[in-house]
């Protein structure tokens, strides 16, 4: 029991429980990074996919539920379209996503929800120095659905 809880730390009291869930790993030499995130696409239309290539990136949404779409990596290096799929990730619960794994974020159910986002400050600086001033982008990748086919409606979002 005791080499468990060293493995799995976890409290449980009337007053509060605590459980140890996952290591988040920013990969090598990165510092995670707590941002606050406002999603406002409730069109349910995917026009782009993006994927973090150092980091891993957790979304826990606060106010309102949202649907990540994700799909892995194909053998050509871009999404596997074949594979995508969506989550519905109702508010308090959240989404894992590893390195690598192409996605986007919708909103469901409201205008606009605010998530916690875990990530690794060096991906958020190369992402708003792209998005912001046109640099190009080193840990991200980004694909415009336009180039394989077209936006993506999204039907049917599984429960996580």
């Amino acid at each position: 029991a005791a080499d468990e809880q060293q493995a799995n730390p976890a409290f449980h009291s009337p007053l509060s429980d605590f459980w140890h869930v996952h290591d988040f790993d920013p990969g090598d030499d990165g510092a995670p990074e707590i941002l606050w995130v406002r999603y406002r696409n409730a069109t349910m239309i995917v026009t782009a996919l993006e994927a973090h290539l150092r980091t891993e990136q957790a979304v826990v949404p606060l106010d309102g539920a949202i649907v990540q779409v994700v799909c892995r990596t194909g053998s050509d290096g871009t999404p596997d379209l074949k594979r995508l799929r969506a989550v519905h990730v109702p508010a308090g619960t959240g989404v894992l996503m590893l390195p690598g794994c192409w996605h986007a974020t919708l909103v469901s159910g409201a205008a606009e929800t605010t998530c916690l986002m875990l990530t690794r400050a060096s991906t958020t600086r190369d992402l708003v120095g792209h998005l912001v001033g046109g640099a190009p982008v080193v840990e991200t990748r980004i694909v415009a659905l336009a180039e394989h086919g077209g936006p993506m409606r999204v039907t049917g979002a599984a429960a996580p």
